[in-house]
Protein backbone atom coordinates (compact mmCIF):
# COMPACT_ATOMS: atom_id res chain seq x y z
CA UNK A 1 0.00 0.00 0.00
CA UNK A 2 1.01 3.54 -0.65
CA UNK A 3 0.58 6.37 1.82
CA UNK A 4 1.61 9.83 0.71
CA UNK A 5 0.93 13.34 1.91
CA UNK A 6 1.85 16.89 0.96
CA UNK A 7 0.76 20.28 2.29
CA UNK A 8 1.09 23.74 0.75
CA UNK A 9 -0.03 27.19 1.91
CA UNK A 10 -3.10 28.42 0.06
CA UNK A 11 -1.82 32.00 0.19
CA UNK A 12 1.97 32.10 -0.17
CA UNK A 13 3.72 35.45 -0.16
CA UNK A 14 3.12 37.35 -3.39
CA UNK A 15 0.13 35.30 -4.55
CA UNK A 16 -3.34 36.74 -5.00
CA UNK A 17 -5.08 35.75 -1.76
CA UNK A 18 -7.86 33.17 -1.89
CA UNK A 19 -10.55 32.85 0.74
CA UNK A 20 -11.50 29.40 2.01
CA UNK A 21 -14.69 29.66 -0.05
CA UNK A 22 -12.78 30.48 -3.25
CA UNK A 23 -10.27 27.65 -2.68
CA UNK A 24 -13.20 25.31 -2.00
CA UNK A 25 -14.93 26.31 -5.24
CA UNK A 26 -11.71 25.49 -7.09
CA UNK A 27 -11.59 22.03 -5.51
CA UNK A 28 -15.21 21.36 -6.47
CA UNK A 29 -14.58 22.49 -10.05
CA UNK A 30 -11.53 20.20 -10.20
CA UNK A 31 -13.65 17.28 -9.00
CA UNK A 32 -16.33 18.00 -11.59
CA UNK A 33 -13.97 18.53 -14.54
CA UNK A 34 -10.31 17.62 -14.17
CA UNK A 35 -9.62 18.93 -17.69
CA UNK A 36 -9.77 22.50 -16.33
CA UNK A 37 -6.90 21.79 -13.92
CA UNK A 38 -4.59 19.24 -15.55
CA UNK A 39 -2.00 19.94 -18.25
CA UNK A 40 -3.36 19.88 -21.82
CA UNK A 41 -4.13 16.39 -23.18
CA UNK A 42 -3.47 14.67 -19.83
CA UNK A 43 -7.21 14.35 -19.18
CA UNK A 44 -9.00 13.55 -22.42
CA UNK A 45 -12.45 13.01 -20.95
CA UNK A 46 -14.23 13.82 -17.71
CA UNK A 47 -17.95 13.44 -17.17
CA UNK A 48 -20.12 13.50 -14.06
CA UNK A 49 -22.47 10.51 -14.42
CA UNK A 50 -24.20 10.81 -11.04
CA UNK A 51 -24.82 13.96 -9.03
CA UNK A 52 -26.17 14.37 -5.50
CA UNK A 53 -25.84 16.85 -2.65
CA UNK A 54 -23.14 14.76 -0.93
CA UNK A 55 -21.19 13.20 -3.78
CA UNK A 56 -20.72 12.77 -7.49
CA UNK A 57 -19.60 9.86 -9.61
CA UNK A 58 -17.31 10.79 -12.44
CA UNK A 59 -15.78 8.86 -15.30
CA UNK A 60 -12.54 10.20 -16.69
CA UNK A 61 -9.64 9.26 -18.89
CA UNK A 62 -6.40 10.53 -17.36
CA UNK A 63 -2.98 9.58 -18.71
CA UNK A 64 -4.73 7.09 -20.99
CA UNK A 65 -6.36 5.29 -18.04
CA UNK A 66 -10.13 5.01 -17.66
CA UNK A 67 -11.19 5.89 -14.09
CA UNK A 68 -14.48 5.76 -12.28
CA UNK A 69 -14.42 7.72 -9.02
CA UNK A 70 -16.95 8.32 -6.31
CA UNK A 71 -16.15 11.80 -5.04
CA UNK A 72 -17.56 12.90 -1.70
CA UNK A 73 -17.68 16.46 -0.39
CA UNK A 74 -17.34 17.71 3.18
CA UNK A 75 -18.28 21.33 2.36
CA UNK A 76 -15.47 23.87 2.53
CA UNK A 77 -13.22 21.23 4.12
CA UNK A 78 -12.51 18.04 2.19
CA UNK A 79 -12.93 16.33 -1.19
CA UNK A 80 -12.36 12.56 -1.17
CA UNK A 81 -11.76 10.65 -4.41
CA UNK A 82 -12.61 6.95 -3.97
CA UNK A 83 -11.08 4.90 -6.77
CA UNK A 84 -13.92 2.61 -7.96
CA UNK A 85 -12.06 1.49 -11.10
CA UNK A 86 -8.78 2.25 -12.83
CA UNK A 87 -5.17 1.44 -12.02
CA UNK A 88 -5.48 2.48 -8.35
CA UNK A 89 -7.73 1.42 -5.49
CA UNK A 90 -8.22 3.36 -2.30
CA UNK A 91 -8.81 7.03 -1.57
CA UNK A 92 -7.16 10.33 -2.44
CA UNK A 93 -8.11 13.37 -0.32
CA UNK A 94 -7.72 17.13 -0.80
CA UNK A 95 -8.31 18.98 2.48
CA UNK A 96 -8.45 22.65 3.47
CA UNK A 97 -7.42 23.49 7.04
CA UNK A 98 -5.76 26.21 9.11
CA UNK A 99 -2.31 25.55 10.55
CA UNK A 100 -1.32 26.48 14.13
CA UNK A 101 -0.71 30.08 13.02
CA UNK A 102 -4.18 30.31 11.45
CA UNK A 103 -2.93 30.28 7.83
CA UNK A 104 -5.09 28.40 5.32
CA UNK A 105 -3.41 25.23 3.98
CA UNK A 106 -4.24 22.68 1.28
CA UNK A 107 -3.24 19.11 2.06
CA UNK A 108 -3.21 16.04 -0.15
CA UNK A 109 -3.09 12.58 1.33
CA UNK A 110 -3.84 9.15 0.01
CA UNK A 111 -3.92 5.53 0.98
CA UNK A 112 -3.97 3.47 -2.18
CA UNK A 113 -2.78 0.32 -3.84
CA UNK A 114 -2.17 -0.52 -7.46
CA UNK A 115 -4.64 -3.02 -8.90
CA UNK A 116 -3.01 -6.20 -10.14
CA UNK A 117 0.41 -5.29 -8.72
CA UNK A 118 2.33 -6.83 -5.85
CA UNK A 119 1.66 -4.89 -2.62
CA UNK A 120 4.87 -3.12 -1.67
CA UNK A 121 6.49 -4.32 -4.89
CA UNK A 122 8.54 -2.38 -7.41
CA UNK A 123 5.52 -0.74 -9.07
CA UNK A 124 4.12 0.53 -5.79
CA UNK A 125 7.56 1.68 -4.67
CA UNK A 126 7.96 3.66 -7.89
CA UNK A 127 4.48 5.17 -7.49
CA UNK A 128 5.29 6.10 -3.88
CA UNK A 129 8.55 7.78 -4.94
CA UNK A 130 6.74 9.76 -7.65
CA UNK A 131 3.96 10.85 -5.27
CA UNK A 132 6.48 12.01 -2.69
CA UNK A 133 8.61 13.89 -5.25
CA UNK A 134 8.30 17.54 -6.25
CA UNK A 135 6.62 16.35 -9.48
CA UNK A 136 3.98 14.35 -7.59
CA UNK A 137 0.92 15.54 -5.77
CA UNK A 138 2.60 18.58 -4.23
CA UNK A 139 2.89 20.00 -7.74
CA UNK A 140 -0.79 19.10 -8.30
CA UNK A 141 -1.76 21.12 -5.22
CA UNK A 142 0.23 24.11 -6.44
CA UNK A 143 -1.23 23.90 -9.95
CA UNK A 144 -4.75 23.58 -8.52
CA UNK A 145 -4.32 26.79 -6.55
CA UNK A 146 -2.72 28.53 -9.55
CA UNK A 147 -5.62 27.53 -11.81
CA UNK A 148 -8.15 28.56 -9.15
CA UNK A 149 -6.55 32.04 -9.11
CA UNK A 150 -6.72 32.18 -12.92
CA UNK A 151 -10.41 31.23 -12.90
CA UNK A 152 -11.05 33.88 -10.23
CA UNK A 153 -9.27 36.53 -12.33
CA UNK A 154 -11.33 35.47 -15.37
CA UNK A 155 -14.55 35.81 -13.35
CA UNK A 156 -15.30 32.08 -13.77
CA UNK A 157 -15.11 31.11 -10.08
Amino acid sequence: MIYSTATVPVNPTGATPLTRSQAWKGLVLKARDARLFLPPNLCTGCEVVEDSTTHIVREATISGNYLREIISFDPEEKVSFFQASGPREGVIVNELFENAAGALQLRFYCYIGLRGKTPGGADEQAEQAWMDSDKGYKSALLSTLKRTRELLAEGRL
